[in-house]
């Protein structure tokens, strides 16, 4: 095991997985930022580590050159990333930004204890939390806000969540991606001086250019920051920002998930799920929803017997499936037409008129 410098950044996720960043590694900034809700003082060993210092693989296999690896470390050599796995500890090491590798590499960290990452917008309701799974561009942002406007409801996290088997909802408050479309939702974010945003209309079209690009920019931090700063795409703002004088729920038992995607029908409707669907879903819908390089991670670490599919999808789908143990679970369908200030109404009615009942069998 390397020993690292004394100047680190440190984050605990939960009690459950500590990192540690190197304060003068290019990846420090960007990390900084986008895991600012769990800062900490405190040092503690880490169960991950990000630097910019790789390790020697001697005698490395290699994978049509695209990779080369050892029983215990992955290097990809496009990308310049490393990710090495010990018995108790894993090291990200590369020279560009390195938030599409720590994500997968999180998630795995946290089903080894006991808990599993999701892509979904999470909320609490009147002590218990509600975890809506969905792609992008579904309308998680918007319903936040308008859940934020009633009574009883509080925030978690619009993005990534963790569910622990014990049925414990952990949040993520990341900073909030906001676009054009959402001005109607959340005019306080646009008043004022502010970096100029494309149009909506121009909005989609923009989002597929920066997917293209993303995967080589971010091999470039300063580059990367710069064009985070200045896109005009979307603003990136805290929750404290987009819900003034509103409290952030960190953890709550969960109460239901219901699942919410759009389709080609002209009504919303929401249908009772099973267990082991919400599971398959949950674990589908965080692997397609996960940039491009951190599924190429997924698949790399596979590919190599480092970390192989039967085993993570496994553990993953055992803590899911022991948190969802009996909780209700809905797939909630919204019309491909709806604007995302349409579908967030629906989702939100939808929302209010299940939930009384669910908690009152949970009381």
């Amino acid at each position: 095991m390397r020993t690292r410098q004394t100047k680190a950044l440190n984050f605990d996720i939960h009690g459950r997985v500590t990192i540690s960043v190197d304060a003068e590694a290019p990846a420090a900034h960007q990390l900084k930022t986008m895991l600012a809700c769990f800062a900490t003082d405190a040092e503690r060993p880490a169960q991950i580590v990000v630097d910019d210092r790789p390790e020697p693989m001697p005698d490395a296999g290699l994978l049509e050159h695209d990779l080369a690896y050892t029983e215990a470390s992955v290097r990809f050599n496009a990308d310049r990333v490393q990710v090495v796995r010990d018995a108790d500890q894993w090291r990200i090491h590369g020279p560009g930004e390195l938030l599409t590798s720590v994500v997968p590499v999180l998630d795995a960290a946290m089903v080894e204890r006991g808990a599993a990452m999701i892509h979904a917008a999470t909320m609490a309701y009147k002590g218990h939390a509600v975890a809506l799974p969905a792609a992008g561009g579904t309308g998680k942002t918007s319903t936040a806000a308008k859940l934020m406007r009633r009574e009883g409801w509080s925030f978690m996290g619009d993005d990534w969540a963790f569910l622990a088997e014990d049925a414990t909802l952990l949040g993520y408050a990341k900073p909030m991606f906001i676009k054009p479309h959402h001005r109607a939702i959340y005019p306080h974010l646009f008043e004022g001086v502010r970096k100029p945003l494309v149009p909506s209309r121009l909005s989609h079209s923009v989002g597929r250019l920066t997917t293209v690009v993303h995967p080589y920019v971010i091999r470039y931090p300063r580059l990367a920051d710069f064009s985070r700063k200045w896109s005009p795409e979307h603003r990136m703002v805290d929750a404290s920002a987009a819900f003034p004088g509103r409290a952030v729920t960190t953890s709550a038992p969960l109460a239901a998930a219901v699942y919410v995607e759009r389709y080609e029908g002209s009504r919303t409707r929401i249908v009772e799920k099973t267990n082991d669907w919400m599971v398959d879903r949950m674990i589908g819908n965080f692997h397609i929803e996960m940039a491009g390089f951190s599924q190429r991670v997924v698949t790399g670490l596979a590919a190599t017997s480092v970390v192989p599919w039967r085993e993570h999808f496994a553990a993953k789908g055992l803590v899911l499936d022991k948190a969802l143990d009996g909780r209700p679970c809905h797939l909630l369908q919204v019309p491909s037409a709806y604007s995302a200030d349409e579908a967030s109404d629906d989702i939100v009615r939808h929302l209010e008129e299940l939930l009384p009942s669910i908690l009152d069998d949970q009381a």
